[in-house]
């Protein structure tokens, strides 16, 4: 069973537009841990275009109050803020990006081999409390990619789903690049590395990656579940994200 954690980017983002407090992020984040989601996720960025440091305190606080058993997942670049700001916060797990701050969203994964002195530094900072640490990982990182990865000391990796999630309109690329994303999933987990998953995933095309791609224990959506729960409302888009993701 795979494990839906909501990524309220999207709502935060809403928000912003107008100078007024809704939609709320931490009333969406209630209304999705209500509706039976396992947990929430938030990707900070230093010029606040979604999630605000203040959301991020607010949401921690709003868990540990009211949904003790729910998983907090806080991702970002392993910058001085962002430490500064997650051992300030009770995070169960961190999720490293190499976000660049002009990014309008994440868009590729790690150089394992390229950076894995900086990687081991940070994963070795993050883990001095009991914290899981994943690092987002390209679709096509392989075997190699997955050693890399794991010899930085990191408990999870992220598949970069992006690509796939960017084929609706091409079945035959779509399936290349599920190919891929199973090959690097199957090495990860085949050395001991747990394998989280996140980006442009849907109700469309989430059954083909979970068919194509077993094993994966935490699916981040947010774009995707926030368009749906315009038509549906947040409640039935997390019900429905979830019977794909637990059968």
């Amino acid at each position: 069973m795979t494990l839906l954690s909501v990524n309220l980017n999207a709502v935060a983002q809403l928000r912003n537009r107008r100078d007024v407090p809704w939609p709320s992020v931490t009333g969406i984040a209630r209304l999705v841990l209500d509706a039976g989601a396992s947990g929430i996720t938030v990707h900070p960025r230093p010029d606040e275009r979604h999630i605000r440091r203040t959301d991020v305190f607010e949401i921690s606080e709003l868990m540990a109050a009211e949904y003790p058993r729910a998983e907090f997942n806080i991702e970002g670049y392993p910058s001085e803020d962002f430490f500064t700001l997650v051992d300030a916060v009770h995070a169960h797990q961190i999720t490293l990006v190499p976000d660049t701050p002009e990014q309008a969203t994440s868009d590729h994964g790690w150089d394992f081999r390229g950076q894995g002195n900086f990687l081991a530094d940070a994963v070795r900072r993050l883990k001095q409390t009991d914290r899981r640490v994943s690092l987002f990982c390209d679709p096509d990182a392989g075997a190699a990619g997955a050693a890399a990865a794991k010899a930085t000391g990191a408990d999870r990796v992220e598949l970069y789903t992006g690509p796939y999630g960017g084929c609706f309109d091409d079945p035959e690329r779509a399936q290349r690049e599920l190919a891929l994303l199973a090959e690097t999933a199957q090495a990860a987990a085949a050395i001991g590395l747990g394998v989280n998953a996140g980006h442009d995933l849907t109700l469309a095309n989430l059954p083909a990656f979970q068919t194509a791609v077993p094993g994966v224990a935490e699916a981040s959506i947010g774009h995707g579940i926030t368009a749906d729960a315009l038509r549906m409302g947040f409640p039935e888009a997390v019900r429905q994200y979830r019977a794909i993701l637990e059968e």
